[in-house]
């Protein structure tokens, strides 16, 4: 059993309400083993749709340090949902006791080794978002969907 983003799986929860990122690796694998979709963003009381989100100035683990934040399109800080829905996150996988979680890259939630720059253009840095960060933090093995 493993944790992963629900937007692999074709769960409507991107932030424009789409499912547009189905993923053919992930799918393949839910038939062989248990997926339990999560949206961290959705977990940490966002709706959907909603703005997008980008981390300013870092990743994941400088949110959890209070370095860098999350913020909307329209400049709204949402970095406490974003670190809410990390920790709901992290209370699924303790509680099912699951060891795994397979994440969406560029995500400012899930991105595994990839992430927005903060800008809003489209461009992508190396880092990681929230609930990776913290979910590696907490002992919990995080895989991007890209190295399935």
């Amino acid at each position: 059993m493993k944790l992963c983003s629900a937007c692999l799986l074709g769960i409507r929860c991107e932030w424009d309400g789409r499912d547009r990122y189905k993923n053919e690796k992930v799918i393949e694998l839910s038939k062989r083993e248990v997926l339990i979709p999560v949206c961290p963003e959705q977990l940490g009381g966002l709706p959907t749709p909603r703005e997008p989100s980008e981390i300013i100035n870092g990743d994941g683990f400088d949110v959890l340090n209070g370095k860098a934040e999350v913020l909307d399109r329209n400049r709204k800080n949402v970095t406490h949902n974003f670190i809410r829905g990390a920790e709901e996150v992290l209370y699924i996988a303790r509680f099912y006791g699951i060891k795994q979680f397979i994440g969406k890259e560029n995500s400012p939630s899930c991105g595994i080794k990839y992430i927005y720059d903060g800008s809003f253009k489209g461009n992508v840095i190396r880092g990681s978002g929230v609930t990776s960060a913290y979910l590696r933090k907490n002992g919990i093995e995080v895989v991007s969907e890209e190295d399935l």
